[in-house]
């Protein structure tokens, strides 16, 4: 992976950046790969490789095109050919959230309340031009976890029953989540950038490609009950206020919403992890299961998650749960 893509260098030249230092960075858990370009004087900016046919740039210039257009901040584009996969952006610098929090976590509150803010901003606006988050969609996502994680530990589960609970619990949420408000759907601190290199700086937004119409609890989720750092619960209660005071949203159904969504994001991501481990060869997501499912029992305790709480009691282990997650 640390050679270059073929035809780097003749897409850089052609965007005007030719000469410039080419620094490879980390990845994601995609097929997608990152790359820091730095001209002499200093002056610098980011080159993605998302190679067909396993990505397609498109929707990521689409929503970025969007969200610029309509006061949020996404990464400007420079330069883009997305029929090879190139997207050429500005560099929203190194300061990611949860890296900078790493380094000052004393301002941990301050940071989650101006991404929490944020949201705030996204929610005013009209709903994007993206396709629905509904009931298909949701249903996809949440089999996740019995397509992969439940063979991946051997257990012969009640798939049928497993979506049929999903449909019952998330029926009344869809029936709130209309007009809608765009949903980022991977909004958490390692997808935050801080621009100005402080707790209250403007909140840069990346890995947005996949953006659709839904319901405004769940970028919170994504936030709130990150997969890849802990929040504490009471940072989590304090931030849910923090949005219900700012967004005017006071209500039990919020609160059951999200719990419902907090579940289905979760039990997706379980799925998910496994599946990186199982499919892509990437083991280190397992380390992560424990934090998702403790967030999971959590959020399977409100009562609207009845139904699906029922059917983990019946078909996922004590042992397996719990914040144990499996996978050791």
């Amino acid at each position: 992976m640390n050679q270059l893509p073929e035809g780097l260098a003749e897409f850089v030249a052609r965007s005007g950046w030719a000469g410039a230092q080419i620094e490879p960075l980390p990845g994601d858990a995609s097929f997608r790969r990152y790359f820091r370009l730095r001209r002499t004087g200093g002056e610098s900016a980011m080159l993605m490789h998302a190679p067909p046919p396993h990505e397609d740039p498109s929707p990521f210039l689409h929503v970025a095109g969007w969200l610029n257009g309509n006061g949020m901040r996404a990464p400007a584009i420079l330069a883009a050919e997305p029929e090879a996969g190139w997207v050429l952006t500005e560099d929203f610098g190194n300061d990611r959230m949860r890296d900078w929090l790493d380094l000052n976590p004393a301002d941990e509150r301050a940071a989650y309340e101006a991404a929490v803010e944020a949201l705030v901003a996204l929610h005013r606006l009209p709903p994007g031009p993206f396709a629905p988050y509904d009931m298909a969609v949701y249903a996809r996502e949440a089999a996740l976890f019995t397509e992969w994680y439940c063979p991946a530990q051997g257990l012969d589960v009640d798939a049928a029953a497993y979506a049929a609970a999903w449909e019952e619990v998330l029926a009344p949420l869809l029936e709130r989540q209309s007009p809608g408000v765009t949903v980022l759907r991977d909004y958490h601190a390692e997808n935050i950038m801080l621009l100005d290199g402080k707790a209250d700086a403007p909140q840069g937004l990346i890995d947005f490609q996949d953006a659709l119409v839904g319901h405004p609890a769940y970028d919170l989720v994504s936030l709130l009950q990150d997969a890849r750092r802990d929040v504490a619960e009471d940072l989590e209660t304090a931030m849910l206020l923090h949005y219900a005071q700012h967004a005017g949203v006071a209500d039990e159904d919020f609160l059951a919403d999200y719990a419902r969504l907090g579940a289905q994001r979760n039990a997706k991501i379980v799925g998910i992890f496994t599946r990186l481990n199982a499919r892509d060869g990437k083991p280190k997501y397992l380390s992560m299961i424990p934090r998702v499912w403790a967030a999971l029992e959590r959020d399977l305790a409100h009562p609207a998650l009845g139904p699906v709480a029922d059917w983990f009691d019946a078909n996922i282990p004590a042992s397996l749960r719990f914040a144990h997650g499996a996978f050791g």
